[in-house]
């Protein structure tokens, strides 16, 4: 997922001499073409993890830099340094996939980078395997909590899961027990393509393997149990699948909420009065590169919308905790904005059309009087959809059935022009 915040800036050039990216496997120098080989021979400077330095024999005499912990925030820098020499990058597999290829392109300059892919390790399973690669969902766990994988987890679902380290397969095992997925199948490949290549076969009910080898990719056949409830990939996710106390935008509504604020790929939402966090949660949801933040001023709220996010698959919601508009100083630009709570609060609504690009959308809700007065206002200044959102629920009355009515929602929802 890309970050919500740019990479800060460093002076680093963007002309002169090509960066090249050389993907390495685990068969080393002798599984990279004599093009790659070149490359890295003439590199006046080689970096990349210690163990893929490793791999390169003497002739590769530039002097080798391994990156630093935390990587990211050492790129600009560490260019930066080296400038004016022949730099060389190792990255394991395929540079720009889930690789260190995508940072340098945003530092430095797609169109300064020379890439040299290898096989990714995902390649390499689906060739061990025999899986369709483009049928074949993958999870990357690298850098990213394990909770990631919840809303991927599905029956007779394949997925391959890219590990962080050689503990990895039980945390996934034990994360697949917990969610009723026990029974699923797990294959964890190890050093692919290399000379100490090996596949680790169980189940997550019983995995019986200690922690291997760090260099792993997890290879997952879902088989859900009794006791699993895999939730739907489309807006409106049962109530009882969030942690709440009251503040949350029941099912219908939600559903009807997200189909107004119609999430696209790559677009960022502010979710504004995030109550349990349900609106972020779900934008986030309908597509793999979606973003947002969720704004809650309660901290026990606030609380609850991480658990939640972490429980339904998206730990990569931010969560900004202040009230608003004064907490909405300062974020990224969003594509759409939901404000479900606190209307009116002096200058929200403000705020948030301020906030807005040209074509971004603004969603409002609200049960009370006053906020609708509020919607009625913005309405006839600058038109968009003012709906009602009526539902009823069938209960027992007495030996019979009877309809409840739940208070009705009113729904602004527009596009600034």
């Amino acid at each position: 997922m890309p970050p919500l915040n740019s990479l800060p800036a460093a002076p680093v050039p963007r002309t002169g001499e090509p960066l090249t990216v050389v993907g390495i496997g685990a068969d080393g120098w002798a599984g990279l073409t004599e093009r790659a080989r070149a490359e890295l021979r003439r590199a006046q400077v080689l970096i990349g993890a210690g163990r893929q330095l490793g791999l390169l024999p003497p002739e590769c005499a530039g002097e080798r830099v391994a990156w630093p912990s935390p990587l990211r925030p050492a790129v600009p820098g560490l260019l930066a340094e080296h400038a004016g020499r022949r730099v060389a990058v190792l990255a394991s597999g395929d540079p720009m996939f889930h690789g260190i290829g995508r940072t340098l392109a945003e530092v430095a300059g797609a169109e300064r980078l020379r890439v040299l892919p290898h096989p990714s390790s995902v390649s390499h399973a689906c060739a061990r395997l025999g899986w369709p690669v483009e049928r074949t969902e993958v999870v990357s766990l690298v850098g990213r909590p394990a909770s990631g994988l919840h809303a991927a987890l599905y029956d007779r679902r394949r997925l391959l899961v890219l590990s962080a380290d050689a503990a990895t397969p039980a945390e996934v095992a034990r994360l697949l027990r917990e969610r009723g997925f026990g029974a699923s199948r797990m294959r964890v490949l190890e050093q692919l393509g290399g000379e100490r290549e090996r596949v680790l076969d169980g189940t997550a009910d019983a995995w019986p393997h200690p922690p291997g080898d760090p260099l792993n990719v997890i290879a997952l056949e879902c088989a859900a149990g009794a006791d699993a409830h895999p939730l739907s990939l489309v807006p409106g996710l049962p109530d009882e699948a969030y942690e709440h106390d009251g503040q949350l935008t029941k099912r219908h509504v939600r559903a009807a909420t997200l189909a107004a604020l119609a999430p696209a790929p790559g677009e960022l939402l502010w979710d504004v009065g995030a109550g349990s966090g349900s609106i972020g949660i779900e934008w986030m949801r309908a597509h793999g590169s979606c973003r947002a933040i969720a704004v809650e001023r309660d901290p026990a709220r606030a609380e609850r919308v991480i658990r939640n996010a972490d429980a339904l698959g998206v730990p990569g919601l931010r969560l900004v905790t202040g009230p608003a508009p004064q907490a909405l100083a300062g974020l990224p630009v969003p594509d759409a904005v939901f404000v479900g709570g606190g209307l009116t609060a002096p200058g929200l609504l403000a705020a948030c059309w301020e906030a807005l690009p040209p074509g971004g959308r603004l969603v409002a809700n609200t049960v009370t009087l006053e906020s609708e007065a509020l919607l009625g206002q913005w309405y006839a200044r600058h038109g968009g959809d003012l709906v009602r959102i009526a539902v009823a629920q069938a209960v027992p009355v007495g030996g019979f059935t009877g309809w409840r009515q739940a208070m009705p929602v009113t729904q602004w929802a527009v596009r600034k022009p």
